[in-house]
């Protein structure tokens, strides 16, 4: 074993060594024999781990479009690369394979590379097929498309072309990337430490511990039906996805509920997402002492969570009656996928976090097409064709048609989803939009109730909805008990303080929510979307 202070000796001039060569190969005159960033992970992982960390994100797992390849006449396809500065591609139709709608030949030349270690890896997509390639050789490559699946795609390539992404951060990046994205999915101290140090660097959450105990001694009398709850899982399966999902939307809660009264007094929990015996997400209506019970000693995704009792005067409009006919009539029913990804998307290009964008959104739902179909009918295709009219259509007949009408997949996706509709397992409702349905069924929108989509709703949207208590005077005796923060709302459970940003702040008005940005950090809104 060498001794301490060799090893450390041996890491400076290493350090130094690297940084000459980061500052060197930022010279595009000059190329490298290796860039640092292509070394890094062949060093001691003392030196090599701290700097790639500082280097790559879980942005770098998404590839990045660059463009279409087409075969039109002076319509080469240019580009720069990670590792290939100077790149172009073109699609050469033939029928080789002697076939009826025949095949083509997509060409990509890559040249002038910013070192002799590095890659680039692409991704190549039509809505019928997705494949990829990685390249380390100036020269030209080939991807060979034996024959077109159908007439719908040959007709769609030679309008479009074939989609090629970047894997901008090269191999070595998305490795990097992929790991700090793992953890955030495991049941373990690591799994929940990665999540807190992700929504810390992509979102700016602070995460200050409060004192103990954190876990609130909650009298139920005090609390009322339509009071609120916000959820916050960091751990587990729940709390990775939770997590992507409060990145993407600038939610800082990941999961809702909502509490009812009987008319014998009874408190109750409806929430959209609880797991049955048979292991499916489902809405359920669920006994108070039931549900508190279960995320005090069964959650394992160490649930931060915090009550929102509504403002007096909403209270008032509460209708308990048909609050109740709603969820009873939702009971049982599947969870809202059907319509989750569209309360995000409100835009063409300002929800989507870099290097995101439809294109990519289109080339990952194709990819999942074809691993799971059944996954990518309940998921999407279903609200696709109810935003185009159509029925029973694929995903890949979908993009085909959008481009028919000199639409773009970019302003489907944006097309605010309705109440209204019905899917094959009746109507769908995430777990937000589930409370808000009901808060339209309950008469808390008056009025305004005909013009709003709750399904239009994220998480962020619906606690910085107006309604809830702003006089602190007025919150339960045990709110926030013990804390030396009096929050504007009521935790009740968590180690780390619960950040609900722009909380109850925005009057509600006609079609709010149908066009509204949503990009990292600041998650700014326009006035009126």
């Amino acid at each position: 074993m060498k001794p301490l202070s060799k090893i450390t000796k041996t890491h400076h001039v290493l350090l130094i060594f690297l940084a000459i060569f980061a500052i060197s190969a930022k010279v595009q005159a000059f190329k490298a024999p290796f860039r640092a960033k292509d070394v890094l992970p062949l060093l001691p992982r003392q030196v090599s781990w701290p700097i790639m960390k500082t280097l790559n994100n879980a942005a770098d797992l998404m590839p990045s479009f660059v463009g279409a390849a087409t075969a039109e006449n002076n319509s080469i396809l240019q580009w720069k690369g990670a590792c290939f500065y100077n790149n172009t591609a073109w699609l050469e139709f033939h029928n080789n394979s002697g076939t009826e709608f025949g095949g083509g030949t997509l060409h990509i030349q890559v040249s002038k590379a910013h070192s002799w270690t590095c890659m680039d890896i692409y991704v190549f997509a039509t809505p019928f097929r997705v494949t990829w390639d990685y390249y380390i050789l100036s020269r030209e490559h080939t991807i060979e498309f034996k024959e077109w699946e159908s007439e719908a795609e040959l007709e769609y390539v030679k309008n479009r072309g074939v989609s090629v992404f970047l894997m901008q951060a090269g191999m070595l990046g998305t490795l990097q990337a992929l790991w700090e994205v793992f953890p955030l999915f495991t049941n373990t101290g690591w799994g929940e430490n990665s999540n807190i140090a992700f929504l810390k660097k992509h979102m700016g959450a602070s995460f200050e511990e409060r004192p103990q105990p954190w876990v609130t001694n909650i009298t139920a009398d005090q609390i009322h039906s339509g009071d609120f709850i916000a959820l916050s899982k960091i751990r587990g399966r729940w709390g990775g996805f939770e997590t992507l999902e409060k990145w993407v939307t600038g939610a800082y809660a990941g999961h809702t509920a909502v509490c009812l009264r009987d008319d014998k007094g009874n408190l109750w929990v409806a929430e959209s997402g609880h797991e049955n015996e048979q292991g499916e997400d489902v809405i359920a209506i669920l006994p108070w002492d039931e549900w508190w019970e279960f995320e005090l000693t069964k959650d394992d995704s160490n649930p931060h969570i915090a009550l929102l009792p509504l403002h007096p005067d909403i209270r008032a409009k509460f209708n308990e009656t048909a609050a109740w006919e709603y969820a009873k009539s939702m009971e049982g029913k599947p969870y809202g996928y059907h319509n989750l990804i569209f309360s995000w998307i409100d835009t063409i290009d300002g929800n989507y976090p870099e290097p995101l964008d439809a294109h990519l959104v289109a080339s990952v739902m194709t990819v999942w097409t074809q691993m799971q179909p059944a996954y990518a009918g309940n998921m999407w295709n279903e609200a696709l064709n109810k935003r185009l009219g159509t029925q029973n259509f694929s995903l890949s007949q979908v993009l085909v048609e959008v481009e028919k009408r000199g639409s773009s997949f970019g302003a489907l996706l944006a097309a605010p989803e309705q109440d209204n509709w019905v899917y094959a397992d009746g109507k769908s409702a995430s777990c937000v939009v589930f409370v808000f349905e009901m808060y339209k069924e309950a008469g808390l929108f008056g009025k305004l109730g005909s013009s709003i989509q709750a399904s239009e709703f994220t998480i962020k949207d619906a606690y910085s909805l107006k309604f809830f208590e702003n006089n602190a005077s007025r919150l339960p005796v045990w709110c926030n008990d013990g804390d030396t923060v009096k929050l504007p709302f009521c935790q009740i459970k968590g180690k780390y303080r619960m950040e609900l940003p722009g909380y109850n702040t925005m009057d509600p008005y006609p079609r709010m929510n149908e066009r509204c940005p949503s990009l990292p950090p600041k998650y700014s809104r326009t006035a009126g979307c």
